[in-house]
Parts: C-alpha cells; structure tokens; sequence
C-alpha cells in the first residue's frame, strides 16, 4: 500500500496562506501532528518526501528509523506570485475559474493539470512494476507531501474527474492510503486524523 502524509501545520498555514514552493518550518503544533501519525504507519519500509522543509521535518520525526527519499514528483503545486499572499486574495470567482480551468496556471505558476501529469506518472510507474510495495499488503511505502499532490493521487485512485480533488478536504497530519486489487487502484483512506496527546 502507500500511505500518503500530509505534512503537519506550518508557520504560514496558522496565518491562512497559500503555501506552495515556499518552504516554512513546522509549528509546534506540527511537529505534534508529526508524532501523533506513529501509531498508523505499521509496516512502512520505505518513505519517500517532497524537497520542502515542511515535509521532510514532518518524515525525520513520524520515521526516526527510516532515511527518507526525496520524490520531486510529489512536490506541491507552483502558486507563482500567488506563494505567501492570504488565502482571501482570490475572489471566489477565481476560485471557480481554477475549479474549471484544470490547465489554468496559478499565479503564472503551475496548473492541476501539470501536478496530476507527475503525480499520476509516478502511481503508473509504481502500479506497472509488480515488486513496488503498491501490490504488497503487508510492506508499505509513506510518501509525505502536501494537498494538491496528495488529492491528486487520490482522484487517481478513484479514477475519477480531475475537478472531484475541489469536493475534498485534506488537513495537516493526516492519512491517506492507496492499495491496489488486482491491477485496479483503490481508495483505502481519506483524510484520516490522528488524535493529539
């Protein structure tokens, strides 16, 4: 299976930013989230992290016993000039122009599109090869990226519409996890949050 991580919650998460290449620390709180995901991640062996701080924090602490990999194919989406500005800077318009533009760049930065493009081509390379840990049941790969990547995977699993990743909600610290039946993707998980001590 692979488990998918959403990195815990960032300095500019906490302020409602849009967080794309921009590479802030965890919070406290994220770091929390960090060691609250050890109790879900039995059976992982191999773990793979987008470049960004926010993530690779996140895996040294959740897999103290495992040297992460770097996988640029799950970095997050490129926002451009859009990177740091609040959340509110985009008129809900705009919001459902990118909903229905999928190839519509943010900011003059990255589509939906492109982050599907090498996203999917990663989950079709790991669902052609039949020794990936994708096609095991008991030996997982954690990947640990952010939203756009991570609903990317998961509209791939489900075989669904690119604009169904807009009808998700995905928060920091959380579970998603992908199995495979045969040569078909399924959806395991979605969005599970563990508890905080």
């Amino acid at each position: 299976m692979i488990i998918l991580i959403r990195h815990g919650q960032t300095t500019t998460n906490a302020q409602g930013l849009l967080v794309g290449r921009s590479d802030p620390h965890l919070t406290e709180l994220g770091e929390r989230q960090a060691r609250a995901l050890a109790p879900y991640l039995e059976g992982v062996e191999e773990v793979w992290t987008s470049p960004l701080a926010r993530a690779r924090e996140t895996a040294a602490i959740a897999f103290a016993g495992i040297e992460a990999r770097v996988a640029e194919a799950f970095l997050e989406v490129d926002y451009g000039d859009l990177d740091g500005q609040p959340v509110s800077t985009l008129t809900g318009e705009e919001w459902r122009a990118f909903e229905h533009g999928h190839d519509r760049a943010f900011g003059g930065g990255e589509s939906l599109a492109e982050v599907d493009r090498r996203v999917h081509g990663a989950l079709e390379t790991l669902l052609g090869d039949q020794g990936s840990l994708l096609h095991d049941p008991w030996r997982h790969l954690a990947v640990v990226s952010h939203v756009s990547p991570i609903k990317s995977a998961t509209v791939w699993a489900l075989g669904a519409s690119p604009s169904t990743a807009w009808r998700t909600r995905l928060d920091n610290g959380s579970i998603t996890t992908i199995a495979v039946r045969g040569a078909t993707p399924q959806l395991v998980r979605f969005n599970l949050v563990p508890r905080l001590d």
